[in-house]
C-alpha cells in the first residue's frame, strides 16, 4: 500500500498566497487617493472597454487588478447584491462595509478551499460621504482579508514603490487635479525607471460628492483628462538669475568680491566742487526771498 502524499496546511496556505501574490504582481497598479470633494481612481489601463474601476452603487465605487474574468465577476455580483438590498429595504442601507464584508467572505472561502485555485485578484471597494471624515476606502487581498485605509491605497504591480512615491507627495485636502498629478506620477515610477503616462493609457474616475444626482460616479474622458494634466503640469521653464549687491566666490582656495554695475558706478571717484562755484545764499522764511 503506497504512502498518500502529504503536505502540511502551513505549507500549503504558503503555496496558494504565492501563487495568487506572483499572479497579481504581473498586472498594472490602481491608485484610489481622497482628495478634496471625494475619491480619485486612477489606474493603468491601456484598453478602453475592459474596465478596472467601475460604479456599483449609488456612493459606491469598485476597483480591482490581477486577473480580469475573476474581478469582473466580483463586480458583477457586488451589482447584483447591493441592488438587491436597496430594492428590498432602503437605498440608505446599502454600505460599503456590508459590500467589503461580502467579498471578504467570498474571497476567504475560495483561498482556504482545497478544490480550487485561489482568485489572483485584489479589490478596493470605497464610498463616498457627506463630508471628507465619512469617506471609507476598503482594500481586499486574495485571502480575504480586509483593511480599512485612510487617504490612499496602492494594489497590483510594484504597489510597494508606486505606494511610497504617493506617501512621500500626499498631503491631506488636495485639489483634484494636484490628486490626479500626483497618482499620474506615481504610477509612472517603477523603482529607477521614470515614465510618462498619457490619457489614452490610463483610466480615471472619481466619486465626487459636491453632484447634485444621487449617482455620484463618474468617468473622466481622455479630452477632459489631457486638459486637467496641462493645466497641473509643473512649469519648467527657466528662471532669470537674480542680481545680488554683493557677492564672494572662492577660486583655488581664495576668494574674490564680484559687485555689480551699480556698485561699481557708486564706487567711481567723484570730483571735488569747485572752489569758485557759485553757492545761493539762503532763503528768507517770510518772504521766500534770498537774502
Amino acid at each position: 500500500m503506497s504512502t498518500p502524499f502529504y503536505v502540511s496546511p502551513e505549507q500549503l496556505m504558503r503555496d496558494r498566497a504565492d501563487f495568487a501574490r506572483k499572479g497579481i504582481a504581473k498586472g498594472r497598479s490602481a491608485i484610489a487617493l481622497q482628495y478634496a470633494d471625494g475619491i480619485l481612481f486612477v489606474a493603468e489601463n491601456r484598453s478602453p472597454a475592459l474596465h478596472k474601476v467601475a460604479e456599483i452603487y449609488d456612493r459606491l465605487a469598485f476597483a480591482a487588478v490581477g486577473r480580469y474574468n475573476e474581478f469582473e465577476n466580483l463586480r458583477i455580483a457586488g451589482v447584483r447584491l447591493a441592488d438587491m438590498r436597496g430594492y428590498s429595504y432602503d437605498r440608505r442601507d446599502v454600505t460599503g462595509r456590508a459590500l467589503a464584508n461580502a467579498y471578504a467572505q467570498t474571497l476567504g472561502a475560495i483561498f482556504s478551499s482545497g478544490g480550487e485555485k485561489p482568485l489572483e485578484v485584489e479589490i478596493l471597494v470605497a464610498e463616498v460621504g457627506a463630508t471628507a471624515a465619512e469617506d471609507t476606502i476598503y482594500r481586499l487581498t486574495y485571502d480575504g482579508s480586509i483593511a480599512d485605509v485612510r487617504g490612499y491605497a496602492v494594489m497590483g504591480g510594484p504597489a510597494e514603490q508606486v505606494a511610497e512615491y504617493v506617501g512621500e507627495h500626499y498631503s491631506e485636502g488636495i485639489s483634484l487635479a494636484g490628486a490626479l498629478r500626483l497618482a499620474v506620477d506615481a504610477l509612472g515610477h517603477e523603482g529607477t525607471d521614470v515614465r510618462q503616462l498619457e490619457p489614452d493609457q490610463i483610466e480615471v474616475a472619481i466619486l465626487d460628492r459636491s453632484r447634485t444626482q444621487v449617482r455620484k460616479f463618474k468617468r473622466i474622458n481622455d479630452e477632459t483628462l489631457a486638459r486637467i494634466l496641462a493645466e497641473s503640469r509643473p512649469d519648467t521653464s527657466p528662471v532669470e538669475p537674480v542680481a545680488h549687491a554683493e557677492s564672494a566666490e572662492t577660486v583655488n582656495g581664495g576668494s574674490y568680491e564680484s559687485k555689480t554695475a551699480s556698485d561699481k558706478r557708486d564706487d567711481a571717484p567723484v570730483a571735488p566742487p569747485a572752489d569758485d562755484a557759485p553757492i545761493a545764499p539762503p532763503a528768507d522764511p517770510d518772504t521766500d526771498r534770498p537774502l
